[in-house]
């Protein structure tokens, strides 16, 4: 393949540095930036870091995709009971999806830290951790497909957070001590039921807060605005700390109960993508991954042949929340990703 590769640049010092260090390299660049949703404000921040390299910048409009792809299902999972990871779907069906099927260049290339390898003993391409364990991205990357695999750079993936705010001060970028987002980029105010009931035209009443005996315990402000594993903003006093362990959307119901009881040891997902290893047959161990915060931890797997895959852990794990991916590595390699779709 050619050398001119297309970098995402979302006007934030990840994708910025990113740039600098694909041009130190040889690399031919252009600068791309998608215009998502109508509070894209960081397209100016994007262009100026590319005029201070010097590249060609563009702004591609996906807002109709990324609305279908990403937005729509969002609401329609939330409106489910499921807790949805929406970058991960972004990241497959839109960044590395519709953008790069978009762009003229060899390679996509984003700020993400992570890595990419060739695996020699499966003929396949893997997504790696990146080097600082506490920037690593790969559980957000597991849904890519070894096409996507094969025309993607990661840049960052052998730098630390601070060597990249380094980079970026040196080269006197605008954004080098600009803030990371910790918010779903289309709910800047992370006000999840708010842009729900806005975006769905319909309103989630309030319903009766029950024990797990099915008693009464008050009432909630409309199931939605609650998570599997919340503590805080209940409203219910109890002479010990209750948790979210269940919801019906049906039933419009919450239901509470102690830490203990949000400990699961079986999950079913679907909706597979597999990097290091080819699609399996037969059950194999790995480490599995809930959630991007949590430390993954060891399991059998069990493929079905309808794509499904059961995943029983070693030790009961917290809030396995449907909606949620879930990621097997070995090692610090991704050997796939799914999609929850039940607890056990």
């Amino acid at each position: 393949m050619g050398r001119k590769v297309a970098v995402a640049m979302s006007g934030g010092v990840d994708s910025s540095v990113a740039a600098w260090l694909l041009l130190r390299q040889g690399w031919d660049c252009v600068g791309v930036t998608m215009r998502l949703h109508d509070a894209a404000g960081d397209i100016q921040d994007a262009a100026d870091v590319a005029r201070r390299l010097g590249i060609p910048h563009a702004v591609l409009d996906l807002r109709a995709e990324f609305e279908k792809e990403v937005m729509t299902p969002f609401a329609e999972a939330y409106a489910r009971g499921d807790t949805p990871n929406p970058c991960v779907i972004c990241n497959r069906r839109v960044k590395f999806g519709a953008l790069a099927r978009l762009v003229d260049a060899d390679y996509l290339a984003t700020g993400h830290y992570a890595r990419i390898c060739w695996t020699p003993s499966a003929s396949r391409w893997a997504v790696r951790k990146g080097l600082e364990a506490a920037r690593d991205q790969s559980y957000v990357l597991a849904s890519l497909t070894q096409a996507q695999l094969a025309r993607t750079l990661f840049p960052l993936g052998r730098l630390t957070k601070a060597e990249a705010r380094g980079i970026a001060e040196e080269q006197g970028f605008a954004n080098a001590r600009k803030r990371d987002s910790q918010d779903i980029c289309f709910i800047p105010d992370g006000d999840y039921p708010g842009f729900l009931e806005r975006y769905t035209g319909k309103s989630y009443p309030p319903g009766e807060i029950l024990d797990r005996a099915g008693r009464v315990l008050g009432v909630h402000r409309g199931a939605i605005r609650y998570t599997l594993g919340q503590r805080k903003g209940l409203g219910v006093s109890a002479p010990e700390p209750l948790y979210v362990c269940g919801k019906s959307m049906s039933d419009n119901t919450v239901t509470l109960g102690p830490n203990e009881a949000l400990f699961r040891r079986e999950l079913v997902s679907d909706g597979w993508t597999w990097g290091g290893i080819a699609p399996p047959e037969t059950p194999f161990r790995a480490l599995a991954k809930v959630r991007y915060r949590h430390a993954e931890a060891p399991a059998d797997v069990e493929p079905s042949p309808d794509g499904t895959v059961k995943i029983r852990f070693d030790a009961p794990q917290r809030a396995i929340t449907t909606g949620q991916a879930v990621v097997l590595y070995r090692g610090d390699t991704v050997l796939g990703g799914g999609t929850i779709t039940a607890v056990l």
